[in-house]
């Protein structure tokens, strides 16, 4: 049986980037987030993040920094319970033209196949325009996350919008009951 699934942008949707998160101490999850995974590991969805850490391949943090930084998530996350299946990610330079950096769909079609996922069952949440579009060449239903008259506003053409992932959880689980 195919499962359904919730592919979540790092930074910006998971946590603040009013600077870059290089760091373990870098990384400040938004107000309710855990709780909100929480709601949809309850609910039976995977839930995984796809994110592109171009930082990698500019020289900016190593490798072994970025997956510190996801150990401390994933421990933050579990304080209120949260899992994440899988974390994905490209350490590519944002202009390598690699095939797994959004808005290419790699990381969540690889995730989809890895897991048994039903992507038409499945959403991508993102804050930019570049997660929207890796979600629709997957086949997701896509949530825009930001407030009206942020600076991808007026060109990202996704399927819902929402302030902060918290709202976005609760639009999924609105879907869900009809």
């Amino acid at each position: 049986m195919a499962n359904k699934a919730v592919f979540l942008d790092r930074d910006g949707v998971i946590n603040d980037h009013v600077r870059y998160v290089n760091t373990p101490d870098d990384l400040i999850l938004f107000p309710g987030v855990g709780k909100a995974i929480k709601r949809l590991n309850d609910a039976g969805y995977k839930v995984f993040v796809v994110t592109n850490q171009g930082g990698v391949g500019l020289g900016f943090m190593q490798e072994e920094h970025l997956h510190a930084v996801h150990d401390k998530l994933e421990r933050e996350l579990k304080r209120d319970g949260a899992i994440l299946d899988e974390i994905a990610y490209c350490p590519h330079k944002p202009k390598a033209g690699c095939a797994c950096r959004k808005p290419e769909a790699k990381m969540i079609l690889d995730l989809a196949s890895n897991h048994q996922v039903d992507l038409a069952q499945s959403y991508m949440v993102g804050d930019r325009e570049t997660d929207v579009l890796a979600g629709q060449k997957a086949g997701v239903t896509t949530i825009y996350i930001g407030p009206p008259g942020t600076k991808d506003d007026a060109v990202v053409k996704a399927d819902h919008r929402a302030p902060t992932l918290v709202d976005a959880v609760e639009l999924i689980l609105a879907q869900e009951e009809r």
